[in-house]
Parts: structure tokens; C-alpha cells; sequence
């Protein structure tokens, strides 16, 4: 038997209760203010443009609370609608400053100042009102006598009558000042339905509402949709996002009874559920039974996604507000905790499905985003590495300034920020001098430059053996000598094959197919693999220029025993066929950086006269290209479909002393992991959704 989840039955507060409202006659707003106060609204509805916060000029009106009251207005004794009453506290905040020669030296005041002081005080307070489809901004206009304007002392208060809203529907209400000089305050209400008030002879829609029950059974949620035979009513699913409006998810006309079914996969807290008889201007009953379900949490983290938006901007994409905080960290390819970065990011709130600018000059592969909630944390991303190559072991300074110009640098590693210039026993320290020297002579690359100080990361290659030399010196000899015992012994090929080169080639058709390559080189480099591909070469690539810089690295490649990997796309086919089509066009129109249609001049040579087996392979990824979409004239060397035939595709690469079989399929595992989440966002069409969605079902 289904346990029964929630039932559609809501009330004003957390304790449900029957409550009998007061009636009010029209359909025009009022406003009425407490004694001693003038206030008026204005006419229709003003834009809800908060603005930013301004510093007070001195005592200022502003709104300290928001009450609310529900009352019913009515046109006729069956003809009401739920209205929202609202009642906002106000007083006055800020003083006016005191000159500081009439303090110092007894100067009587200008009666010109003196008379603003003694002055009414006049205020715009908007009121902001959102339930789900209906969303408005009201003016009010408050004036307060001198009399009462004592600042840090409340006035009074202004009633709004009054907000229309749905049965059953969540309402936010907020309210500020024009110009803003404070935080605007909110409250969010749930309102009953008919069965929570005594309204059902006055609201025609009461009478023949639906009722819905929400149960779980298993992995499924069912909503079951209780109404006569035959009659049709509307029912949606919609996230009620917090900021913005709410984005509808899911929407049927259906006829009763109706039993609704939702994989428990689908739920997220802000899920709500909004259903309706199918007549003129009936009430709509609102619900969001899963604001509180720890399996609806669990699928809002799990759907999250970062997101780096070129250059240098990200986005935190999730269905629903998420109560975390954003921090850049510093990770080290030591696998140890990413270090938060302050300066140059704060921790602060994150804002889901909004663009947010890295605060930096470059961009680095060790710099992620994570996001935390007060718990633990949820997610961390590097998000250049795809597109900047592997980790570096690059030491991160943190340069702070002080006053007078004082500059004081520190290198951050797991102990904390040490100082260059310390006696402690860490490597920075050991390193502090040439360090210094690196970030005055420009070998540092700098991250951040701000008012408070900079960050700047330092290559380490130099200084990897430069410490304790002697003793590195016997360890490589007497490693050499183990090294010649052990080929004596071992197939010398197995040896060099662990580290053969591999020079990727490609067209950059787009952004996304750059990512899948730099993901592909980032897993082939780990196997390991010398990976050689223009992605990680832009400032060779650059000062060569692309023929130049290939046939550097083809003539290195293949000596070394090496292969060279071709990356198909329809980029790449058409550069191809355009280049056996016409042989005298100019590769290097196609763009400075673009080493394939360089290549193609030296390439097409050695498949013409048959030199490519053994020095050449092909690749193409499954869902981008077809198998007969690969030109001709390429196929006399293995082409291999990715990722299906990974584990065929890194035993040619490796060679003949190529690992096990069951070695060759975990490596291809490894490497399909890494690619998934590059393929996913290659091949994942603008637009669409997760793939969840109810599936209605007659009710039996």
C-alpha cells in the first residue's frame, strides 16, 4: 500500500488551522496610514527596479517589519477572491552630522541648516509581490511631521489593501525604499486552501475544487488528482526559483480522476505543483511538498553543474537556489585540500544561473571554484584544465600591500602562507631568494592585481633538482646501473613504450571540439603518453608559426619512434577534401594557429607514396563523424571510432610491447571517464533538458 507523503492541505503558519477572514467590498487598492502620518498610493503598478544601496544624507524613513493579514475581497456574497493585507512598520534611520567647527569652536549654527533638520521626512516605499503566474510593484508615497522624526525611534506604520493572490499558492513579499538605503526586507507566506478557511460559500471556486493527494511507493511519487468523472482540469509542474520567475516544467490538460507518476529522480525542493479546474478565471491551488525531502536535496547537488564561460566567467547551473557559498581555491597536483583564495575572491552566496567574472588577469589550471554549504563541501571544479593542459607544480606567492607602499610576499602551501624570506624548514622558505628574483625579473606569471595586493605563479621545473644534488647524483648512477641490469633482462621495447610521444592533430572546429581534444591529451598524458598537441603550444605555435612548428614536432615525433595521430571532425574532412580537390591552396588560410591544415602539405606525401603505416594513425569520436565520412586515402592506416574501440586505439599507440589485454581495458576505462564529461557538453544540444518527466497514467 503507498505510505501517504503530504497531503494538499495548507494554512497560514506551520499549524493548519479553519480561520474565518474579514470581507472587503471593491476591486480598488487602498492605503491607510497610522496617526500622525500621511501616506498615498500611487496609480497602477511601478516597475520592480530595487536599485543599488546609497549612503542616507541624514535621517532617513525607511521599513523595519512586514505584517500580513488575509481578508477576502468581494463583489457580490459568492463572488470573493483571497486577497494578501500588508502592514509596514517604519522609522527613522541616520542621524545628521554635526559640523566639526561649530563643535570645536562654539559657532552658532546657519538658520539655512537648521531648518531641513526641523523639516517633515518623505519616503517611497515599494512593496513587491510574487505568487506564481502573478508578479507586481506598488507605490507608496509616507510623509512623517517633524514632530515624531527622531532618529532610531519607529512612526508608525502603512497598511496596503491589498495583494489578489491564488489558494494554496506560496507568496513572496518584499519591500524597500527609492533610493535604497538598506537591505530590502522579505517574507515568504504560504496561504491556505479552501479547506483551511471558511470560504467555501463565498469563493465559487471552492466548490468544486480538486483535491490532490502526494504519496510515495518505492522510487515513485504518485500525485493522484481525486475529481468527478469527466471533468478536466489543468495540472503543472514548475521550479520556483528564487531569484526570478518561476520556469514551468511540466504541464497537461488532463480529465479526472488522473494518478500522476514522478520518479523519485525527478524531485527537487523547489518542484511545485499547481492544478486547477479547466473554467473562466478559476483559483489555482499551489503546493511544493519537497522543500524539506533530503532525497530532493540530494538530487538538486547531483544536477549542479560548473560551468566556465570563456574568458573569464562561470556559472553555477542548477534547477533550483542553493544555500552555499562560491570561493576560488589553489590546487595543488599533489592531491592535497584546494587552498581558498583571499584576496582576490571572498567567500560570499552563490547565485545559480548567473554569469560571475573571475576577478583575475590569467588564467591557470590549479585555480578551481568550489562551492560549500555550512556542512560540507559540494562541489569543486578546475575548470581550465581541459583547455590549459594537466595540473602544474607552479608555486602560488600571495603579494599583500600595506600602508606606505609596504609590499610583503609569502608562498602558499599546505602549513599555510609562509614567508619568502623565513628561516622556516618548508620549500618556499628554502627557496624565498630566487623566488624574489623570479617575480622581479618576470618569469612569475601574474594571476590578480588589486589595491590589496597580487598573486603570481611561479614555475618550479628549475628548482625540482637543484637540492641535495650529490645525493640525486649516486641515486640516478646507481639507478642507471639497475636500469642496464634490467634491460639485460627485460624487452627494452616495453620500456620505451611507456613513454612513446604521440602529436595530436586536429581542426578546431569550435570551442566545445577544443575541449574534447585538450580532455583527450589530458588522458593520453596520464597513461603515460608525451603528448604533443597545439592546445598546450599556443606561444611556440605563435613565434614559429603552425607549418614551422609541425614539422619540428613530426621530424621529433617520429624519430623518437613516435606516432602521429590524426583527429578526424568534418572540419578535418573538408580541409581534406578541399586540399585533394585543389593541392595548390594555401593551408595557412585557415588561421595562425590551425596546425592540421598546415600539416595536410606534408601529410598527403606520405599516404601518397605509402610511407604512412607504422607512423600514422586515425581517430574520429562516435557520434561526430560516420566511419565512411573518412576519406579514402587516410584508411591505409587504422582509423579507430572513440570511445568504442579505446582499448584497440591506445594498443596502437603503445606499439607491440603494448600491456595485457585486461591492462589495455582498464587504461581505456580511465580514459573514457575523462572524456565523458567533454563529450556530454560537445554533443549536448542547446536547449534541452535532463531527460525527466512525469508519466500520466489512469487512475483505476
Amino acid at each position: 500500500m503507498p505510505v501517504p507523503w503530504f497531503f494538499l492541505s495548507l494554512a497560514l503558519g506551520r499549524n493548519p488551522v479553519v480561520l474565518s477572514l474579514e470581507r472587503v467590498v471593491g476591486p480598488q487598492d487602498t492605503a491607510r496610514c497610522s496617526p500622525g502620518l500621511s501616506c498615498h498610493l500611487w496609480d497602477g503598478d511601478v516597475l520592480c527596479l530595487p536599485g543599488s544601496l546609497v549612503s542616507a544624507p541624514g535621517p532617513v524613513l525607511v521599513p523595519t517589519g512586514l505584517q500580513t493579514e488575509l481578508v477576502l475581497r468581494c463583489y457580490k456574497d459568492t463572488n470573493c477572491d483571497l486577497c494578501v493585507r500588508v502592514d509596514i512598520h517604519l522609522a527613522v534611520h541616520g542621524y545628521w552630522e554635526e559640523p566639526e567647527d561649530e563643535e570645536e569652536f562654539g559657532i552658532a549654527e546657519d538658520p539655512a541648516i537648521e531648518e531641513p533638520r526641523n523639516a517633515s521626512l518623505q519616503a517611497h516605499v515599494v512593496l513587491s509581490f510574487q505568487a506564481y503566474p502573478t508578479a507586481r510593484c506598488v507605490l507608496l508615497e509616507v510623509q512623517v511631521p517633524a514632530a515624531l522624526v527622531q532618529p532610531g525611534q519607529s512612526v508608525g506604520s502603512v497598511v496596503f489593501e491589498c495583494f489578489e493572490a491564488a489558494l494554496g499558492a506560496e507568496v513572496r513579499i518584499w519591500s524597500y525604499t527609492q533610493p535604497r538605503y538598506q537591505k530590502e526586507l522579505n517574507l515568504t507566506q504560504q496561504l491556505p486552501d479552501c479547506r483551511g478557511l471558511e470560504v467555501r460559500d463565498s469563493i465559487q471556486s471552492c466548490w468544486a475544487l480538486p483535491v490532490l493527494n502526494v504519496s510515495a511507493h518505492g522510487n515513485d511519487v504518485h500525485l493522484v488528482v481525486d475529481i468527478p468523472e469527466d471533468q478536466r482540469f489543468g495540472l503543472s509542474l514548475y521550479w520556483n526559483q528564487v531569484p526570478g520567475p518561476a520556469k514551468p516544467w511540466w504541464h497537461r490538460n488532463l480529465t479526472g480522476p488522473q494518478t500522476i507518476t514522478l520518479n523519485h529522480t525527478d524531485l527537487v525542493p523547489c518542484l511545485c505543483i499547481q492544478v486547477w479546474r479547466l473554467e473562466p478565471d478559476s483559483v489555482r491551488t499551489s503546493i511544493c511538498p519537497f522543500r524539506e525531502d533530503p532525497r530532493a536535496h540530494r538530487n538538486l547537488w547531483r544536477a549542479a553543474q560548473l560551468q566556465l564561460l570563456p574568458p573569464r566567467a562561470w556559472r553555477l547551473d542548477a534547477p533550483c537556489s542553493l544555500p552555499a557559498e562560491a570561493t576560488l581555491c589553489w590546487q595543488a597536483p599533489d592531491g592535497g585540500p584546494c587552498q581558498p583564495l583571499v584576496p582576490p575572491l571572498p567567500r560570499e552566496n552563490v547565485t545559480v544561473n548567473k554569469a560571475l567574472e573571475f576577478p583575475l588577469l590569467k588564467g591557470h589550471p590549479n585555480i578551481c571554484v568550489q562551492v560549500s554549504t555550512w556542512e560540507k563541501q559540494e562541489l569543486q571544479e578546475c575548470l581550465w584544465a581541459d583547455s590549459l593542459g594537466p595540473l602544474k607544480d607552479d608555486m602560488l606567492l600571495v603579494e599583500t600591500r600595506g600602508p606606505q607602499d609596504n609590499r610583503s610576499l609569502c608562498a602558499l602551501e599546505p602549513s599555510g602562507c609562509t614567508p619568502l624570506l623565513s628561516r622556516a624548514s618548508t620549500r618556499a622558505a628554502r627557496l624565498g631568494g630566487p623566488l624574489l628574483q623570479d617575480v622581479q625579473s618576470g618569469q612569475c606569471l601574474q594571476l590578480w592585481d588589486g589595491d590589496l595586493g597580487a598573486l603570481w605563479a611561479c614555475p618550479m621545473e628549475k628548482y625540482i633538482h637543484r637540492r641535495w644534488a650529490l645525493v640525486w647524483m649516486a641515486c640516478l648512477l646507481l639507478a642507471a646501473v639497475l636500469f642496464l641490469l634490467l634491460l639485460l633482462k627485460k624487452n627494452h621495447v616495453k620500456a620505451a613504450a611507456r613513454s612513446r610521444a604521440a602529436l595530436l592533430l586536429y581542426s578546431a572546429d569550435d570551442a566545445g571540439f577544443e575541449r574534447l581534444v585538450g580532455a583527450l591529451a589530458s588522458a593520453l598524458f596520464q597513461l603515460p603518453l608525451r603528448v604533443a598537441v597545439d592546445l598546450w603550444s599556443r606561444r611556440e605555435l605563435s613565434a614559429q608559426g603552425p607549418l614551422a612548428w609541425f614539422h619540428a614536432q613530426r621530424r621529433q615525433t617520429l624519430q623518437e619512434g613516435g606516432v602521429v595521430v590524426l583527429l578526424f571532425s568534418p572540419g578535418a574532412v573538408a580541409l581534406c577534401r578541399e586540399w585533394l580537390q585543389d593541392a595548390t591552396s594555401a593551408p595557412g588560410a585557415h588561421g595562425p594557429h590551425d596546425a592540421f591544415a598546415a600539416s595536410l602539405s606534408c601529410l598527403l606525401p606520405d599516404f601518397l607514396q605509402g610511407r604512412a603505416p607504422g607512423r600514422y594513425v586515425g581517430a574520429y569520436f562516435d557520434r561526430l563523424l560516420s566511419p565512411d565520412a573518412v576519406p579514402a586515402l587516410f584508411r591505409s592506416v587504422p582509423v579507430f571510432s572513440l570511445p568504442s574501440q579505446l582499448p584497440e586505439f591506445l594498443g596502437t599507440l603503445q606499439g607491440p610491447a603494448a600491456p595485457h589485454p585486461w591492462r589495455l581495458a582498464e587504461r581505456a576505462e580511465q580514459v573514457s571517464r575523462a572524456l565523458q564529461p567533454a563529450l556530454d557538453s560537445c554533443f549536448r544540444a542547446p536547449g534541452t533538458g535532463r531527460g525527466m518527466g512525469p508519466e500520466a497514467e489512469d487512475r483505476t
